[in-house]
């Protein structure tokens, strides 16, 4: 199979953009700070997987105007980077997955315990399938890949976000006669309760640091 391409599609860490969930719950500093740190860890694994020039980001927002800005920018270098297109989420997935060609690997921001290892190992999925989806323990879904990423069109009229996407993703899939493998299932990042079990997942990450960071904060205005 030819070397895959790794598409991350995520959201620039401004406060307000990103991580809303998680901001209801400690805030919108200490939510952006967690997601510029869970955005830079899932850069690196990306970059050490395939390289630099194998990554594409589609972006929502301006790193330049969010936190860790200069880390950033540094992270991409190389990177192929464009801006999201569509209203929706399920729309603005399959836009970027249209602007790849050959097999590609997609991912998001909100997994920063994934390793090149695995995302190898969806990549390789693709020797005996023409997809593979790696379920998230919410029900949805934290990588795909495709032979073909035109086949992604099918994620148009997917509900994203919901306990069932990934059933739903699935079975659209299915539907335009797709072998599909089932990749390893991760924990995404959307609330508080899943940033202790995420971050003792992968140490020494800067999503851990930042972690850490919050626990402190948390324990201190609780006293």
């Amino acid at each position: 199979m030819t070397a895959p391409t790794v598409l991350l599609v995520a959201k620039a860490p401004v406060p307000g953009l990103v991580k809303t969930r998680l901001a209801a719950e400690i805030g919108e500093t200490a939510a952006t700070a967690v997601a510029a740190a869970s955005l830079l860890d899932t850069i690196e694994a990306c970059t050490l997987a395939v390289g630099p020039e194998r990554c594409r980001l589609a972006l929502s927002g301006d790193v330049s105007a969010g936190f860790r800005a200069v880390e950033i920018e540094s992270a991409i270098a190389g990177w192929t980077v464009t801006p999201q297109r569509g209203k929706g989420l399920g729309e603005r997935l399959a836009n970027a997955h249209a602007d790849v060609a050959g097999p590609v690997v997609q991912i998001g921001m909100d997994t920063p315990q994934v390793t090149p290892a695995r995302l190898l190992a969806v990549a390789a999925g693709l020797d005996a399938a023409d997809a593979v989806l790696a379920p998230a323990e919410d029900g949805g879904w934290w990588a795909l890949a495709l032979r073909d990423p035109s086949a992604a069109a099918a994620l148009r009229e997917v509900p994203m976000s919901t306990p069932e996407t990934y059933a739903a993703t699935r079975a659209a899939l299915e539907a335009l006669g797709l072998r599909v493998a089932a990749g390893e299932r991760l924990r995404d990042v959307d609330h508080l309760a899943d940033v202790a079990p995420v971050a003792a997942a992968a140490p020494g990450t800067r999503f851990a640091a930042a972690a850490a960071e919050i626990a402190t904060e948390i324990a201190r205005v609780t006293r």
